[in-house]
């Protein structure tokens, strides 16, 4: 699912950790140093309550209430995670009102491993033996490298690729960039045809990572120990300066994303590709209804010429919050809604979740062709694209402030005052401030 990303309060008066491995203010415990505790069946009847805002997912959530009388499970929708939900989650935490499972995007959770929101479900029956079943990277994200730890169970992804109106390259006699070489002369060629190669998302900085992700750069590190910031890797700053540059020869429009003009100008045909996730493709079609059958879709342009890496672009788990009496319970039911064919086929159908499991290949949503993209079968090129992200990839403990201060500068960078680089060189140090201000370690 895409994620909207907003200011929200950073300070939570829960926790202020020390780093990934050991930052529980509650001494030596097995929890404290990530350890899997015990997880034992309750006696009796069992009710749980899941916060999400994937839509329809309470029908999803019918299908296991009509088969496990004895575990029920009560919806809450809420607000996109950073538009209220991930705050309401640390008040309630706090006051020891949280619900047992809620859905935390791959980004947010490095923050509510820090602040010890999340329980560790390695010791659940089932849990530590699933990894096999979900692509991955995607496990990575919800392990963080600890050892006998499972903070929650990967639930949907965003492989990244490249969609596009076939018939006006084909019209326009230009080739489709394979390379981000290729790409730029393209913008070139597109825009004297009087239109735009893509539109550059100021305020989208997940998108912006998910390229730097491609190419192989890494925002954040974690020894166990502290903390290392690097926004402004080789890697980062080949990007930045890639699109810095289209930026500066108006090779790029800079409409606001997903915006009514944004859309009109994907369906007006101002706009020839998007680079962008697997959801995206229920985004165009909504988006620009009067150029169906006209889109294609095709892998991510690359750095090196025969390179096969991608990004990726929102996704998200589903976590049991710290404080809950039945994560058992829980976590049954999250591995049962994330790999459940019925259930995967359903998020997809009402809600468009791509599922972070391996068995979504073989679900007939994502095999047959679709007619909006001209019959292609797309989702076999996400499904590449999903083989070919990189599955080391951090996200770090505040990412909502980072995204904040690096889209300011993006802002700035396209109204002519800095650049790209300015802006990551910006976020990375007031990144820095944040962390330590939360008494957080930080590498020199």
């Amino acid at each position: 699912m895409r994620a909207h990303y907003g200011k929200v309060t950073a300070a939570f008066a829960m926790i202020s950790a020390l780093a990934l491995s050991g930052c529980s203010a509650g001494g030596d415990s097995s929890e404290a140093r990530g350890e899997a505790a015990p997880c034992e069946a309750s006696d009796g009847p069992v009710e749980l309550t899941f916060t999400t805002w994937v839509p329809g997912m309470d029908k999803v959530v019918d299908l296991w209430n009509a088969d496990n009388p004895d575990i029920q499970v009560e919806v809450q929708t809420g607000p996109n995670g950073n538009s209220g939900t991930y705050q309401n989650f640390f008040n309630q935490i706090q006051a020891g009102n949280a619900p047992d499972l809620g859905q935390i995007e791959y980004d947010a959770l490095p923050n509510f491993r820090v602040q010890d929101g999340l329980e560790n479900l390695a010791g659940c029956e089932g849990v530590a033996d699933a990894e096999d079943q979900f692509v991955d990277w995607t496990w990575g994200q919800v392990t963080f490298g600890e050892e006998d730890a499972v903070y929650a169970i990967p639930q949907d992804s965003g492989p990244m690729a490249m969609y596009y109106r076939a018939d006006l390259f084909e019209q326009a006699g230009i080739e489709v960039p394979t390379t981000w070489e290729e790409y730029a002369a393209a913008a070139e060629q597109i825009k004297a045809e009087g239109s735009y190669i893509t539109n550059f998302p100021k305020s989208d900085v997940n998108w912006f990572a998910g390229m730097v992700w491609q190419n192989g750069g890494q925002w954040f590190a974690n020894d166990g120990e502290s903390w290392d910031v690097n926004l402004t890797s080789p890697e980062s700053e080949e990007v930045a300066t890639y699109w810095q540059d289209l930026l500066s020869e108006d090779l790029v429009s800079t409409l606001p994303s997903f915006s009514d003009e944004w859309n009109a100008s994907f369906n007006e045909g101002q706009q020839w590709t998007w680079v962008s996730a697997v959801w995206g493709a229920t985004t165009l079609s909504t988006g620009a209804p009067d150029t169906a059958g006209k889109w294609a879709v095709a892998p991510m342009p690359q750095w090196e010429d025969g390179g096969e890496a991608a990004g990726n672009w929102g996704g998200s788990s589903t976590a049991v919050l710290k404080g809950s009496e039945h994560p058992a319970e829980a976590a049954k039911f999250a591995l049962w809604l994330n790999t459940d064919p019925e259930a995967l086929a359903l998020a997809n159908e009402l809600g468009g979740l791509y599922p972070a499991a391996k068995s979504a290949a073989d679900l007939e949503s994502f095999a047959g062709g679709v007619e909006y993209y001209g019959g292609q079968k797309i989702y076999e090129v996400f499904s590449e694209a999903s083989a070919n992200v990189n599955p080391d990839f951090t996200w770090g403990p505040t990412m909502t402030q980072t995204y904040t201060d690096v889209s300011d500068g993006f802002g700035a960078a396209i109204g002519g005052s800095g650049t790209l680089m300015d802006a990551l060189e910006n976020g990375q140090q007031k990144t820095i401030d944040s962390l330590e201000s939360q008494s957080i370690p930080v590498s020199e």
